[in-house]
């Protein structure tokens, strides 16, 4: 397996607003969100090895995270018509599977992915509660084929520090996964 790092957007980024439709055909609006105290953004998909080493961990903790009040959305910006995995109907059977307590949201036009600087599946973005991104970097340090347990600490500590409204530390590794699956033609500059 190949492995693509995130971009590691500038802290200190203003999230990008969207409009996106959910499995359910529900539409989640980020501009007319309240944050109250942080908002995690993950780009992740289906069929990603990375993103299902780690599904369970992650949404457990993502219930601990909505607990403290982090509004919680997922998105999945892959070109399902040449990765079927990753079709609407497919992430739809996921989330009830894995029982999703967060939206997740189906970024056909890759737009969201592009604003964000999505590079990878599972790619995490984190803004404390005016929007500014604090983290950007990896769940944990487990992945397919080695022996780290899968803990999620990393993420973890930078979402105790959102909600203490503490400073979060910059050193941050990248998170690593699979690349986004871009339309022939759409992949963006900083992509490769």
């Amino acid at each position: 397996m190949s492995l693509t790092p995130s971009t590691m957007l500038d802290i200190g980024t203003i999230a990008p607003d969207f409009s996106l439709e959910d499995v359910e055909g529900e539409t989640y609006d980020l501009a007319q969100r309240t944050i109250s105290n942080g908002l995690l953004v993950i780009f992740m998909c289906n069929h990603c090895p990375y993103v299902m080493h780690i599904i369970d961990k992650l949404g457990e903790k993502i219930r601990q995270y909505q607990q403290d009040g982090i509004e919680v959305v997922a998105i999945n910006s892959n070109d399902y018509i040449q990765y079927r995995d990753d079709s609407p109907e497919k992430m739809g059977e996921l989330a009830r599977f894995h029982n999703f307590s967060f939206p997740y949201l189906i970024d056909e036009d890759q737009e969201v992915a592009k604003a964000y600087r999505a590079a990878c599946t599972p790619d995490f973005f984190l803004f404390d509660e005016n929007k500014k991104l604090v983290y950007r970097g990896r769940f944990d340090a487990a992945r397919p084929g080695n022996s780290e347990p899968i803990t999620g600490d990393e993420l973890s500590a930078a979402v105790a520090q959102v909600v203490a409204k503490a400073a979060v530390p910059e050193n941050q590794l990248p998170s690593m996964g699979c690349n986004i699956k871009w339309k022939e033609g759409n992949a963006p500059e900083y992509f490769g």
